[in-house]
């Protein structure tokens, strides 16, 4: 019978290629515990290595990245409490 491919979620792919890169154990015990292949984990190890400069290119924090402005959001928000806190007291006034 055909065996059908597997695939596998990115965090699985890191998880394996950081227990790859803490060298605590050996490939073939790796590929033992999560039930791959030797290469596929070298393979994986050698994707992670090249791409990890890539999380540290852009190092400015989230706010500043988005450009959204703080001061509106927060002027917006107590705004709509106040039209949410009128529409209250006059749907009370009327019964509803």
């Amino acid at each position: 019978m055909k065996r059908t491919r597997r695939k596998f979620s990115a965090e699985f792919k890191s998880k394996v290629a950081i227990e790859a890169l803490k060298e605590r154990s050996t490939l073939s015990e790796l590929a033992v515990k999560f039930e791959l292949h030797p290469n596929q984990i070298s393979q994986w190890k050698q994707e992670f290595i090249e791409n990890s400069a890539i999380i540290f290119k852009n190092n400015k924090p989230v706010s500043e990245s988005t450009g959204i402005d703080s001061e509106k959001l927060f002027s917006k928000i107590g705004k709509l409490e106040m039209e949410n806190e009128f529409l209250k007291k006059n749907l009370k006034k009327l019964g509803l």
